[in-house]
């Protein structure tokens, strides 16, 4: 525990971080980068280019500051960080390089306002952060080399086929080129798949989750190629992967990890919703379910722009067709009637209180949650208003930071 004097110290930066970390942490990125750029090929430069991850950071470390008293209220949210992490290959070693940058950004970005005891208290805070996250790390790659087919750092895996799942998400059925076994995983959980990007000259990693149950000889991942946007640059990886990774082709993939997955130990009712790419990991915990408790009540609910971008919903229906008692509900902001593409329930945006029956949400069930921001936000709030309790709504962000709540 961080003494008095050093703990007023990092609350009295706290509001400072809240309205300038940003600028600081943007500072943060750029010098290490440039003294050590062989982190750029751990860092996500995509979400460099946009802004994210700086800002990312920036709130972590201001909520650092403010729960300096007490940092075990923020142990959910470490352990989110740590499996981030040994997915990407965060070792011990790192943090020391991370610390170094981060205390001279400090000196430099505060100027005369980053005094000697400043700089003393936060150096002495950021070892007990690094503390907590390599403990909590290093247990994650003890688990992962223990568990059956498992590993850690990076295995080469072969593409054994490529899917496309609507006009923007593809699937891709990996399998170990060592032709050793695939690792146990749970079903919601993710991977990291690491490739050379020309554009760049080196090697980038991405997150993605698994979208078939665990169990199986290959993994499969599915990924949204990302477009660009008005405030943001195309998918560097997406694209790759989309263009020019065929079967044959390999990948580097790290074990599975997170904690956003299927409670098997449960008979509670599952309530999965989902939106655009955030139905990927929903579609590992339906087939689970049909696999191992298709006992349990299932409702799967997913919202897309419309059907040209709908993916899996074949395979949807088909799945929750076998179940004893599953319903699925698809729902599309636009109107898309073309032959072929899959016809949704509703049009519009995907609103609880309109669903077709007080069954479609049973008040005991474990409700997960994945998709854009404001969406999950904009959910996480209507199952609380229908009176599901907070501890019973997980919810998973895909990309840097977490999910604020309603």
């Amino acid at each position: 525990m961080l003494d008095a004097a050093t703990r007023a110290q990092i609350k009295a930066t706290a509001r400072v971080l809240q309205t300038h970390g940003e600028a600081l942490t943007r500072h943060f990125y750029a010098r290490m980068f440039t003294h050590n750029p062989e982190l750029r090929e751990v860092f996500n430069q995509g979400h460099q280019r946009s802004g994210t991850q700086q800002q990312a950071l920036a709130m972590a470390v201001a909520a650092y500051a403010t729960h300096i008293d007490a940092p075990e209220a923020l142990t959910p949210a470490l352990r989110h960080i740590a499996s981030k992490h040994v997915s990407l290959g965060v070792r011990e070693e790192h943090y020391a390089i991370v610390g170094r940058h981060l205390l001279a950004s400090i000196g430099e970005v505060m100027g005369e306002a980053a005094t000697p005891a400043l700089l003393q208290a936060w150096a002495a805070a950021y070892d007990q952060l690094a503390r907590l996250l390599i403990g909590m790390e290093q247990a994650l790659y003890n688990d992962a080399a223990s568990r059956p087919g498992g590993w850690t750092g990076w295995r080469t895996f072969r593409v054994r086929h490529k899917q496309p799942e609507g006009s923007e998400i593809t699937s891709f059925k990996l399998v170990p080129a060592d032709g050793g076994p695939v690792p146990a995983y749970r079903a919601g959980q993710f991977v990291s798949v690491r490739a050379v990007v020309p554009e760049l000259g080196y090697r980038q990693p991405r997150q993605y989750s698994l979208s078939a149950a665990p169990g199986q000889d290959h993994l499969r991942i599915s990924v949204k190629r990302e477009q660009a946007g008005p405030t943001c640059p195309a998918g560097m990886v997406s694209q790759h992967l989309h263009d020019r990774l065929h079967a044959g082709d390999c990948l580097e993939v790290s074990p599975p990890a997170g904690d956003f997955y299927l409670d098997e130990s449960s008979s509670s009712p599952v309530v999965l919703i989902s939106a655009g790419v955030g139905i990927t990991p929903m579609m590992a915990m339906l087939a689970q379910l049909q696999a191992t408790a298709p006992h349990r009540v299932v409702r799967f609910l997913h919202a897309a722009r419309h059907a040209g971008v709908q993916a899996f919903a074949d395979e949807v229906r088909r799945r929750t067709g076998a179940l004893r008692d599953a319903k699925a509900w698809f729902v599309h902001e636009q109107a898309a009637p073309q032959a072929g593409l899959p016809v949704p329930d509703a049009y519009g945006r995907l609103n609880l209180e309109a669903l077709p029956g007080a069954d479609w949400l049973p008040h005991d069930a474990d409700c997960h949650v994945c998709g854009p921001a404001a969406f999950m936000v904009e959910q996480m709030g209507a199952l609380r208003a229908r009176g599901i309790p907070a501890e019973r709504i997980h919810a998973e962000a895909f990309g840097t930071g977490g999910v604020a709540t309603a």
